[in-house]
């Protein structure tokens, strides 16, 4: 066998192996620890030894004359054979049939096998994969408040058993790296969607979640829009009235977010102080940028800012009510949503601020600096 191999002689149209190259042969014989496989004009293959064990269970319903794909692991041993991997082929083409995947654009269905920290764990053709908290649909993105890491992990743990939707979103077989998007699968949608919004436009939403870092919002696709998809998508005729309203109801939505800065004119610490979740409120759209919408609900109101620039300067002397003490000092409103800080270093110690102000009480104070386009007061207290 040896000879046979080592006088090969290769045609034009033969590409010569290579050591990582991957091969197709046909089984013609086995024997309890080996088998051998034609691979026509570039010699015999041989998968034995290690190799052999690691994949006994998946090739033990192999008959002769069975097609087979493996890597060359070794162009000729001692005997003149090709040694090969039967289990590094499997994995070499499960991660071109993910490349394709990924070029296509492809939606694939994945079971959610676990959970960590940052996201879902699952795996596609035996690969292990993974999908980010921050590629999960706005659906199904984990509504803390607090940003409890805690918190979000057992939001996390419902998704266990489940079936998601998801796209390839990056891989590197090198790395053994595969990451998901579930949110990539509908981001041509939702760029469809958005092409009758623009900057400016003012729209009515529902407020759906509430997070430590604003507040999401989702409102009806234009009308325009809305016929579009109705005519691309047509409800199923087979649904049941409510199942076919559901579905609707959810693509002729788009889910936009709120920043917690973009709530109100004065210091926000907890989103749900100003909305809560169900409430229908008017919000402008502010930006849309990579198939996101943000929006703001402080725009649609009078900015306070511009009255206290006209009424005050620098020097005055302004009346303050104490609202909470930080590491940096006191926050003090002067005006309806208006809101100063009288400096921690404007005392010799944080015992001595807590013993000259008290939260709720009114206090005379100077101002030491004012700059309404960044919406910030110093204050200094008057003794």
């Amino acid at each position: 066998m040896k000879e046979a191999v080592s006088k090969q002689k290769t045609s034009d149209s033969v590409i010569p192996p290579s050591i990582g190259s991957i091969v197709e042969g046909k089984l013609i014989a086995r024997d309890r620890s080996s088998i051998f496989i034609d691979l026509g004009p570039q010699g015999t293959g041989i998968i034995f030894g290690r190799e052999f064990y690691e994949v006994k269970d998946a090739i033990k319903n192999l008959q002769i004359g069975d097609i087979i794909h493996a890597k060359i692991v070794e162009l000729e041993n001692e005997e003149g054979y090709r040694e090969l991997s039967l289990q590094d082929a499997t994995k070499d083409i499960n991660w071109q049939k993910l490349r394709e995947m990924k070029d296509n654009q492809e939606i694939i269905k994945v079971k959610i096998t676990g959970v960590n920290k940052g996201g879902l764990l699952t795996n596609i053709n035996n690969i292990a994969a993974f999908l980010p908290v921050s590629q999960l649909s706005p659906e199904n993105y984990p509504r803390v408040t607090d940003a409890d890491k805690a918190k979000i992990l057992k939001e996390l743990q419902k998704f266990i058993g489940k079936t998601l939707e998801v796209k390839v979103l990056d891989l590197l077989a090198e790395e053994n790296k595969l990451i998901l998007s579930e949110k990539a699968k509908t981001e041509q949608a939702i760029k469809q969607m958005l092409n009758n919004y623009k900057k400016g436009d003012v729209v009515d939403g529902k407020i759906t979640g509430i997070a430590d870092f604003g507040v999401f919002i989702r409102f009806p696709l234009a009308a325009e829009n809305a016929q579009n998809n109705a005519e691309i998508n047509p409800p199923s005729p087979d649904a049941s009235a409510g199942q076919g309203a559901e579905k609707r109801g959810k693509d002729d939505s788009i889910e936009g977010l709120i920043h917690i800065s973009e709530l109100d004119w004065q210091l926000v610490q907890n989103p749900s102080e100003i909305v809560k979740v169900g409430e229908i409120i008017k919000a402008q759209i502010i930006d849309i940028h990579n198939n996101q919408v943000f929006l703001s609900l402080k725009s649609l109101k009078e900015n306070p800012w511009e009255k206290i620039e006209k009424e005050h300067k620098k020097g005055d002397i302004i009346k303050g009510k104490v609202i909470s003490f930080s590491p940096f000092g006191a926050f003090v409103e002067v005006m309806p949503k208006i809101r100063g800080l009288c400096h921690i270093s404007e005392f010799a110690s944080q015992k001595e601020m807590e013993d000259s102000l008290k939260p709720g009480e009114m206090y005379d104070f100077e101002i030491l600096l004012i700059e309404p386009k960044e919406h910030r007061m110093s204050l200094k207290l008057v003794k």
